[in-house]
């Protein structure tokens, strides 16, 4: 797995769309899991002190002790660390703007068997910026032409399945989300594009050092199959112009 960044406490990587950051009940079948191949490949045991969704791909941080675990973790929940995610959605997404949309963590059926109640709503907030536009003379829904939009989500909050489920708020499901998107769009991208996977990917991250105080600026790229996209639709400029 790619690393973004090492010292003698974090280590930084790109993980891709597809692993799970941990073990967890809900992919009981899995058997690769980032912590597990970030500890294989440098040798020491690492904390997670954040999540990403299975399928999105970006960087990955972990703390190589537990105080510094401790101390990245208090960033996260004070919500003083910086994110940047680029998505593709369907449509034309506005320009610019914020969806201030609070979130219920409902209960898995498998995962949180032993909770039958959803907690109550939390505060989310996440800024987004449109990027780039495409209309491709391809009828997948009823339109002789479809939209597509790329957008740069910045959260500020990191609830569960955040961004996908404001976007899908929005009316812009993210391209690929099996969840909280459209079957339709993602089969077309599938078969039309080779891409088969959630476009959603944490592109940027500001936190600072947990030891140092200094300022840490972490990047990642998009992968192959999301870069197709954006050779498909002219967007690489776009993209790199945002990170």
């Amino acid at each position: 797995m790619p690393v973004l960044f090492q010292d003698e406490y974090v280590v930084a990587v790109d993980k891709p769309s597809g692993l799970l950051v941990h073990r967890s009940p809900i992919d009981r079948h899995e058997t690769r899991f980032a912590l597990q191949l970030v500890r294989d490949q440098i040798g020491q045991r690492v904390y997670p002190v954040h999540r990403l969704d299975k399928p999105t791909s970006g960087v990955l941080l972990f703390a190589l002790n537990s105080e510094v675990a401790r101390a990245l973790s208090d960033q996260f929940a004070a919500h003083s660390v910086a994110k940047r995610y680029l998505a593709v959605v369907r449509g034309y997404c506005p320009e610019y703007g914020e969806i201030d949309h609070p979130i219920t963590d409902k209960p898995d059926k498998i995962a949180d068997r032993n909770r039958s109640q959803p907690r109550p709503a939390q505060p989310a907030l996440t800024r987004y910026e449109r990027l780039a536009t495409v209309e491709i003379p391809h009828v997948v829904e009823r339109y002789p032409q479809t939209r597509y939009s790329l957008v740069a989500l910045d959260p500020v909050q990191g609830r569960k399945h955040q961004l996908r489920r404001h976007m899908k708020h929005l009316g812009y499901p993210i391209i690929g989300d099996a969840k909280y998107g459209k079957g339709v769009h993602n089969r077309f991208f599938a078969s039309e594009y080779g891409c088969d996977r959630l476009l959603l990917a944490c592109t940027t991250m500001e936190i600072l050092h947990p030891v140092t105080d200094d300022a840490l600026l972490l990047r990642a790229g998009l992968g192959p199959r999301f870069n197709r996209v954006l050779q498909a639709f002219g967007w690489e400029k776009a993209a790199l112009a945002s990170l």
